[in-house]
C-alpha cells in the first residue's frame, strides 16, 4: 500500500491545486457558506485517518447537553440508507452508520442524533422538527464548507501531526495544511499521558497557531473493565480472548492491552468494515471477543455473537479541561 502511494506521487500536485482552489473560492465568497443564528460546532480533521472525532463529540455532548437542546449530525459513513435520517428505536448501525448509532445508544435520552450527506439539508431538517435543536454538533465536517460553523475544532494525532504530512494520495491530508487556519481550537489527540511540557511547547511552535487559535493536548483513557450485553468483566480477569477491530488505527488499543499483560489474538479489519456472514460465522467460533465500542454496536445484533461480545470503553482526557470547556462555551455564546 505504501509503495502504491509513492507511485501515485505525481498526482499530489493536482490534488493540492484542486483542493486549494476550492477553499480559495469559499474564502473569497465566490462559493458561499451558510451561516446560522444558532450555534453550530464542527469537529473534524485535515487527515483521512482516525483522529479521535467520536470521543471528542461525546465529550462535547457531555459538556453541553444539559444547557442546550442538542443534536448531532453526521454523514453516516457505511450506512445502507441515503439522505436525512433521524435516529429512532428502529435505527441500527446499518441505517445510521456505526458512530452515529453509538451516539444514539449512549445519549438517546438527552439528544437527537441524525445523519445526512448534505449538511445544509441535515440542518434544515433538524430545525424543522417539533423538538427543534438550538445547538448542532457536526461530526467530521471540516471540509464541508457549505456550512459555516460558529466553532471549528480541528483534531490532529500526536503520531501524525498535520504539519508533517502532505495531501492525498501519497500523504493523508484531505486538503492543504493551511486549511487549519479555519479552526478556532486545535487539539492534538492520542498523546502519551506523560507528554512533557517542553514537547507540548515544541509541537505548538511547529503547528504555528494563529492569534485566533488555541491549542490543547488530549490522551485516551481506557476503562478497567469490558462491557457486555448482560455483564462486565474486569480487565485483570480476562484470559485468552480474540480482539476484533474495524477502526482506522488499532495500535493504541493493542499496545494498551499488551501493556496490561493480556494474551489475545488480534483480528484487524479496515475502518467501518462491513462484516460478512462468513466472517460472523468465523468470529462465533471464539469463546470471548473484545472489541471497540464502534464495532460493538455493529456486531451485537448478531445472535451467535451477543453472548460472547464485549467492548472496552474509552474517553479522552484534555489537558486544561476547564479552560477548554470555558473556551467552547464562550465561542458558541459570542
Amino acid at each position: 500500500m505504501k509503495f502504491i502511494r509513492v507511485l501515485l506521487f505525481p498526482i499530489v500536485p493536482f490534488y493540492y491545486v484542486i483542493t486549494w482552489l476550492r477553499n480559495k473560492l469559499y474564502d473569497l465568497g465566490i462559493k458561499t457558506s451558510k451561516s446560522y443564528d444558532f450555534p453550530v460546532i464542527c469537529v473534524g480533521n485535515l487527515s483521512a485517518g482516525g483522529t479521535g472525532k467520536t470521543p471528542m463529540v461525546e465529550s462535547l455532548i457531555r459538556l453541553l447537553k444539559d444547557h442546550y437542546s442538542l443534536a448531532t449530525l453526521s454523514r453516516g459513513y457505511g450506512r445502507k440508507t441515503k439522505g436525512f435520517m433521524l435516529a429512532s428505536q428502529e435505527s441500527s448501525a446499518k441505517t445510521l452508520g456505526d458512530e452515529p448509532f453509538q451516539f444514539y445508544t449512549k445519549f438517546k435520552e438527552c439528544i437527537q442524533v441524525s445523519v445526512d450527506e448534505d449538511r445544509q439539508n441535515g440542518i434544515y431538517n433538524l430545525r424543522g422538527l417539533n423538538k427543534q435543536p438550538n445547538l448542532i454538533v457536526l461530526d467530521d465536517a471540516f471540509q464541508h464548507r457549505k456550512v459555516k460553523a460558529k466553532l471549528n475544532i480541528l483534531l490532529t494525532t500526536y503520531s501524525n501531526l498535520y504539519y508533517k504530512d502532505i495531501v492525498l494520495p501519497t500523504g493523508n491530508l484531505r486538503e492543504p495544511r493551511q486549511g487549519a487556519k479555519r479552526a478556532q481550537i486545535i487539539v492534538v489527540t492520542k498523546c502519551p499521558s506523560d507528554l512533557s511540557k517542553e514537547e507540548k511547547n515544541n509541537i505548538e511552535s511547529k503547528l504555528k497557531p494563529k492569534t485566533h487559535q488555541s491549542v490543547f493536548f488530549s490522551s485516551i483513557t481506557y476503562a478497567n473493565e469490558v462491557i457486555g450485553l448482560n455483564n462486565t468483566i474486569a480487565l485483570k480477569d480476562l484470559k485468552d480472548f480474540t480482539l476484533v477491530t474495524g477502526i482506522a488505527t488499532a495500535k493504541p488499543l493493542v499496545d494498551f492491552l499488551r501493556n496490561e499483560g493480556l494474551s489475545f489474538n488480534h483480528l484487524e479489519y479496515s475502518d467501518h468494515h462491513d462484516f460478512s456472514k462468513k466472517e460472523i460465522e468465523t468470529l462465533s467460533k471464539n469463546d470471548l471477543i473484545i472489541t471497540t465500542e464502534k464495532d460493538y454496536v455493529r456486531l451485537i445484533t448478531e445472535d451467535n455473537l451477543s453472548s460472547k461480545l464485549y467492548y472496552l470503553p474509552i474517553e479522552i482526557v484534555i489537558d486544561n479541561q476547564n479552560i477548554f470547556n470555558e473556551l467552547v462555551k464562550t465561542k458558541i455564546e459570542d
